[in-house]
This record gives C-alpha cells, structure tokens and sequence, in this order.
C-alpha cells in the first residue's frame, strides 16, 4: 500500500541510522524523497536501499549547517519534484560529554547541525510547505524536560537537542 504516493519529502542525515530507515520507509510508501547528508558512499547505500523498494530516491551531499544549503536542498526537491509536503529534519551530532569533557568544537558542532541545522532547513522548506494540501515536519528531538536528570550528565547535547525540540513548538 502505497500511502506516500504523489508525496514529495526531504530526510536530512539520510545516510545511516533512522535517517536512512525514515528515508527507505518513505520511498517504500511511494513519496518521492530527497535524500540529504554529508557521506556520499553512505548516502549511496540509502539510495539504493529505497530504490530496491521500488521507491524514488535522490541523493544530496551537503552540510545542513552551510550557509545556503537548505536552500540547495530545497531547490533540488522542487526541481526534481514540483513541491515538497514533508521535511525530516533528523540531521543530528552527538556527544554524550559532560561539560568539563566537552571541547567548544564539538559545542559547536552539535549546536549547529541540531539546532541551527533544523532550523534552517525548517526555514528554507516553509514557503513550499504551506502550499502543500497536508504538510508535516518532523524533527527528531525529544519532549522539553526541564529536569536536571536530563541535563546532568551532558549538558551541551542536550540542549542542542532541545534546540531542535524549541523549533517544535515555535513553527
């Protein structure tokens, strides 16, 4: 059953994990995906996974966190697809380090891919998405707890995590 079908979606970290697992199922359900990440051999192997369901799949390498690259991204799915209806911001960095371990390069990164990178790509998609009949985006990210269980042992994921999970409730 093909409940995607005449469905256009953009996965970021596409390439491995849930990114690739989302980006299969989709492409298995019949929507045409946009496969997006910064690993071009892993990115192949998502392809070829949702190809081999019978899906529709385009790879695109880039860096989510770059200037202009969700806007790459979004000109490639409408180039390629004519509209967009779903965007899966699951792009994600982690290091479960707790602050004193945490070096401000990896801050850094998390910070951007997370947060900046969901945001970005949320922000590029937006225009295309309100003018699909039944658009959705889904960010990867957990519910805002504001325990400190959460935050104690790795302080700088989780809130670039919970960057992501803001971007929920503020779209």
């Amino acid at each position: 059953m093909q409940r995607l079908k005449g469905k256009n979606a953009i996965v970021s970290g596409a390439s491995r994990g849930i990114g690739r697992a989302v980006a299969v199922a989709l492409a298995a359900e019949g929507a045409s995906v946009l496969a997006v990440a910064r690993n071009s051999v892993a990115l192949d192997h998502t392809v070829a996974a949702a190809e081999a369901c019978g899906g529709r799949c385009l790879p695109l390498l880039l860096d989510v966190t770059m200037d202009g690259a969700a806007e790459r991204a979004v000109g490639a799915a409408m180039q390629a697809f004519g509209g967009i209806d779903i965007l899966i911001n699951n792009a994600s960095a982690i290091s479960l380090t707790g602050t004193l371990q945490t070096p401000m390069k990896r801050y850094d990164l998390m910070h951007s891919i997370n947060t900046r990178g969901t945001y970005l790509c949320s922000q590029a998609c937006l225009p295309h998405l309100l003018k699909a009949s039944n658009p959705h985006i889904l960010n990867l990210s957990p519910p805002l707890n504001m325990k400190a269980h959460w935050f104690q042992n790795h302080v700088a994921y989780t809130m670039a995590k919970y960057g992501m999970s803001m971007c929920v409730l503020g779209m």
